[in-house]
C-alpha cells in the first residue's frame, strides 16, 4: 500500500496513522483519495482505512476486463483483507455505462459486486443518494456470440 498525504500523525501504540490533505492511496489498480484517511494495521497483516472526503472516492480496474469501476462518497470504508469497500452517505458507483446511487454502497472487489441500500426513514421525495430509495442505470449487455452460428 503506498500513501501521499499533507501530513500524517503516527500512534504506533494503536498502531493507527491519520494522514490528512489531499490523500492518495494506491494498493494495485486500486486508487483511493480523500481529504483525511486514518489507517489501521491490526499486526498481522490486516489493513483498514476510513476516508472522509466532499467527496470521498475510489477507482479500480476491473480483473480480466477493460473497464474500471469508479464510486464515491462521503465516507469510505475499505477492508484490504476482505477487499471491500463501504461508501456512505451520498453514495454512487459506476461501471462502464451503468451507475447506481443511495445511502450505503457495498462493493466486492473481489468478486466484481456491489449491493446498494436506501434510507428509507427519509421524507418520501428526497433525491436519490441523499436519502429514500436506491436509483440506477442498467445499461442492456449484448450476448456473447455463439460459435456453432459463425
Amino acid at each position: 500500500m503506498e500513501i501521499e498525504a499533507d501530513n500524517a500523525e503516527v500512534d504506533d501504540k494503536t498502531k493507527t496513522t491519520v494522514f490528512k490533505g489531499k490523500v492518495v492511496i494506491t494498493q494495485g489498480t486500486l486508487v483511493i483519495r480523500g481529504d483525511k484517511v486514518t489507517l489501521l494495521n491490526d499486526g498481522k497483516g490486516r489493513q483498514s482505512a476510513t476516508a472522509l472526503g466532499d467527496p470521498a472516492t475510489f477507482r479500480q480496474k476491473r480483473d480480466g476486463a477493460d473497464e474500471y469501476i469508479e464510486g464515491r462518497g462521503q465516507r469510505m470504508d475499505y477492508d484490504s483483507q476482505r477487499q471491500m469497500i463501504q461508501l456512505r452517505d451520498n453514495a454512487e458507483i459506476r461501471r462502464g455505462g451503468d451507475w447506481a446511487r443511495g445511502q450505503l454502497i457495498e462493493y466486492d472487489s473481489e468478486k466484481g459486486t456491489y449491493r446498494v441500500v436506501g434510507d428509507t426513514q427519509r421524507t418520501e421525495g428526497a433525491p436519490a443518494g441523499a436519502g429514500g430509495r436506491v436509483r440506477a442505470v442498467i445499461q442492456p449487455r449484448s450476448a456473447p456470440a455463439d460459435p456453432q452460428t459463425r
